[in-house]
């Protein structure tokens, strides 16, 4: 194994802006990985796209992920710059540098893992991975047209991961393709099962709030997979969207409020904690009713169907110079972030683009069948592929 050669990046170094904030030599000659940086590598800071860490100190070891995708073979070659503190759904950040959207120049990336996204999508690396706490995996995979999954909430270790405590973040991988996503979570997983059969399979399209364009062009994507798909509702998705909202800034502020008195914030990040710091004790008990409500409606829908599917985005993704306030385009996260909430699976795949922006097909499974999810992703691909007109980028 080869040791870590480690290059700090201060202006962009590619035609897509600021993806690597830091390049690496490490590990063996298989697949090519780029992190996120909340990701401990040893010997190097972990900065979580943050001046307010700047001067951090190394980390002592490996963050568990690592090690197995170094046990895999993989070798590991940057860090990808984010959203500062993985804290916004932009992935764009003054301090640390943003990613340009590869196949979307004028679109925001998409936050908070927005370099890993844009590293696949620039086939800078075979996969990359990310983090996600109310889509920031999805979200990206969405806005850059990639292919991204939040696996089950604790099926992947995220010792070594900054924040360092959260009950919605779950680390997972971006790639160009269902395939390799498949590799990425063989390297990430060592119990990662062989994909299961899905013939039979029934899929149920849940009816959410988006705009109608979407809702047309990604159900006829996923019709692909099923025609005759039945359509269900959740009388609760949005209420598990501001629910998610309050218990992340609960616990992000828990965490990182003492921060915005260091002034090293940026804006976004400092408006955002000092709201979350007025989040109530009864304010999270009831958010906390509604994740178990939400959790049980969902398992009851899986009671009948074997996957839900809807779109990752209600809405398009806004361009760049649109995106100035985040607080007002949270909202962009209100059909991942339930997910999150609940802690099931959910997937985000391609769906082809509509007058120069991308849709996104999201699927949802029980929790612990994150193989079925990748084996849908698998048959999604192959179905494409033998539909010519099925462009995943038009």
């Amino acid at each position: 194994m080869s040791s870590a050669n480690n290059t700090e990046i201060e202006q962009p170094q590619t035609d897509v802006g600021t993806v690597f904030v830091a390049e690496f030599d490490l590990g063996d000659s298989g697949y090519t990985v780029a992190l996120k940086d909340v990701i401990d590598i040893k010997g190097f800071p972990t900065k979580a796209g943050s001046a307010a860490f700047n001067t951090r100190n190394p980390a002592r070891v490996n963050a568990s992920i690592v090690e197995n995708l170094l046990s895999s073979g993989c070798r590991i070659v940057g860090k990808t710059t984010l959203h500062e503190l993985a804290y916004g759904v932009t992935g764009m950040n003054a301090w640390a540098g943003t990613p340009v959207n590869f196949n979307y120049p004028d679109l925001i990336p998409g936050g908070s893992s927005s370099g890993s996204a844009v590293a696949v999508a620039a086939n800078l690396c075979d996969f990359s991975i990310g983090t996600d706490t109310g889509g920031s995996i999805r979200l990206p995979a969405a806005c850059c047209g990639v292919y991204g999954i939040k696996p089950t909430f604790g099926r992947l270790s995220r010792h070594g991961l900054t924040p360092n405590s959260s009950s919605l973040d779950c680390v997972g991988p971006f790639a160009a393709s269902a395939q390799m996503l498949h590799e990425a979570m063989r390297c990430l997983d060592p119990c990662f099962a062989a994909l299961p059969d899905i013939s039979g399979l029934s899929i149920g399209w849940l009816d959410v709030k988006a705009l109608p364009e979407i809702q047309e062009g990604v159900q006829a994507k996923a019709a692909i997979l099923n025609p005759d798909m039945k359509h269900l509702s959740s009388s609760l998705i949005e209420d598990a969207h501001m629910a998610g909202i309050t218990i992340m800034a609960h616990e992000m502020s828990e965490l990182f409020a003492p921060l915005v008195e260091t002034g090293l914030l940026g804006p976004d990040i400092a408006e955002r904690l000092k709201l979350a710091s007025g989040v109530t004790a009864n304010a999270v008990a009831d958010a906390e009713r509604v994740r178990v409500a939400f959790t049980k409606e969902l398992n009851t829908l899986f009671e009948t169907y074997d996957v839900l599917a809807l779109p990752t985005l209600p809405y398009f993704p806004p361009r760049v110079e649109d995106a100035t306030d985040m607080l007002n385009i949270v909202s962009i996260t209100s059909l991942t972030r339930p997910f999150n909430l609940s802690g099931h699976p959910a997937i985000a795949l391609p769906a082809g683009s509509l007058n120069g922006k991308p849709l996104s097909l999201q699927l949802v499974a029980p929790k612990g069948m994150d193989e079925r999810l990748i084996a849908f992703a698998v048959e999604y691909d192959r179905r494409l592929k033998s539909t010519p007109d099925q462009n995943l980028i038009n």
